[in-house]
């Protein structure tokens, strides 16, 4: 017989994830939102501009993986030149903590690919479907045709401008003039292919559909942010003790009158946040910096007559102790921040200054194994070398190849060598020395390449010449 319903287990099923609502910013305008844009102008137009921009013949940046040389503009990266990578990414953690100490999640909410691409793809869907009533309308409704056609309509855009990111992505390492005919004729290649739709999936998926979850749960920077912030780091806040207790009001016009603050309780701080939060509950991880609350702020203030400012910039410091705006931003030289500078601007530098001291010639030397020394005709002893030129200019050059650090040490054949630009060359050459003219065994030397042309061109490299 059946248990009666009293005696019944009741098993409740929990799901690993928090279900949350969709959410839909709504469309606003001020200060921060004309920087974020600018932001995003700036991003895209290097991004989709630079791969196109021709420089000495060839395309300004590219990085041609085949040929093993990366091109920015007049400097050729060799792999030899992986240490600039290294460089380049310490400069970037560098200037993260500096701007994070000092505004916080700069970064997040003005130049992230998360954030501009969301931008963007909000941007289409607010042009197709509507402002954020028609938008959580148009989701609400049934589907009918008008549905379908506007969905496909902003499905179309993304997936159209999503490629777009992936082909120009790829050609940056295939030439974009060479890509968009492979595009044009279907001839791509395999990893070509894999890229450009690899690229545009994820920017679909996460300008599309992801958005703010990415921001929330998938980037490690939303989590490690508090790290970086002191009680003088300059943040997004609202000013409860001006704004509180919040609510409806008459149009009187002190609020303190009828016992609220400053805050009308209009919500629009929270419709506006791409991570749909409400930034009067205080500082939060998902918060990403884009000020937008604030621009919708201020102009609600604007509309009930009251002074801007109730959500702003501002530190923890400053709300407590309630500092003007001078005394905040002398509190922005404190010692963090100045070693955090000191060391940017050291490093970027000592970077700088090697670029423009770099050689535009490199040598290696091999010795040849085989055998280490050999008595020649003349009674004299040879050692033979392998010697790797590389020109890592953009012009072509004649070198000039010279041995030294025994007496009497000369090649059997010396003789210039061209060049081409932006190519290595492997020559072998025979060095002789007098028997007896150093003690036997391993004897240093050195082989020097000089531009035939510019005597300011030339390397150096060591190697080891053998005396029976």
């Amino acid at each position: 017989m059946p248990k009666p319903a009293a005696d019944r287990k009741v098993i409740e099923i929990q799901g690993l994830y928090k279900t949350e609502p969709k959410v839909y910013p709504r469309t606003v305008s001020g200060l921060f939102t004309s920087w974020r844009w600018f932001f995003v102008w700036l991003t895209q137009a290097v991004f989709f501009g630079l791969c196109w921009l021709p420089w000495n013949g060839r395309q300004a940046v590219l990085f041609d993986l085949d040929a093993r040389r990366f091109y920015i503009f007049d400097l050729v990266l060799w792999p030899q030149d992986t240490i600039y990578l290294a460089v380049l990414l310490v400069l970037s953690a560098l200037a993260l903590f500096l701007f994070t100490t000092v505004a916080g999640r700069l970064w997040c909410g003005y130049a992230c690919p998360q954030t501009v691409y969301t931008e963007m793809f909000l941007w289409m869907e607010k042009v197709i479907e509507g402002e954020r009533p028609q938008r959580i309308k148009l989701d609400a409704a049934p589907w009918s045709a008008r549905k379908l056609r506007i969905k496909v309509a902003k499905h179309g855009a993304w997936i159209a401008f999503s490629l777009w990111t992936g082909i120009t992505f790829v050609g940056y390492f295939t030439p974009i003039r060479h890509l968009i005919g492979e595009v044009a004729t279907f001839s791509l290649s395999g990893w070509e292919s894999f890229w450009v739709l690899f690229y545009g999936a994820a920017t679909y998926g996460n300008a599309g559909f992801l958005r703010e979850q990415m921001c929330k749960y998938i980037c490690p920077y939303a989590r490690f942010q508090f790290v970086m912030f002191d009680p003088d780091t300059l943040i997004i806040t609202y000013d409860s003790q001006r704004g509180d207790p919040r609510g409806s009001r008459s149009k009187q016009p002190d609020p303190r009158a009828q016992g609220l603050g400053d805050c009308v309780d209009c919500g629009i701080c929270v419709q506006v946040c791409p991570t749909g939060i409400d930034i009067r509950n205080g500082l939060q991880n998902e918060c990403i910096g884009c000020a937008a609350c604030i621009d919708a702020c201020d102009q609600v203030m604007d509309k009930v007559g009251y002074d801007r400012g109730l959500i702003r910039y501002s530190t923890e410091n400053a709300m407590v102790q309630k500092l003007g705006r001078k005394e905040i931003w002398r509190r922005v030289l404190r010692p963090r921040t100045l070693v955090y500078t000191a060391i940017f601007l050291g490093v970027t530098a000592a970077t700088a200054w090697s670029l423009a001291t770099r050689q535009p010639v490199r040598l290696d030397v091999l010795r040849d194994r085989s055998a280490l020394a050999r008595e020649a005709e003349d009674g004299a002893v040879e050692n033979t070398f392998q010697l790797q030129i590389s020109n890592a200019s953009e012009k072509p050059k004649t070198f000039a190849i010279r041995v030294a650090g025994i007496d009497g040490i000369h090649l059997e054949k010396p003789a210039d060598i061209d060049i081409p630009p932006a190519a290595s060359a492997l020559v072998t050459v025979q060095a002789k020395a007098d028997a007896g003219s150093a003690p036997s065994g391993p004897n240093l030397i050195a082989f020097t390449v000089e531009d035939r042309n510019d005597a300011g061109v030339a390397v150096t490299e060591k190697a080891k010449f053998w005396m029976p």
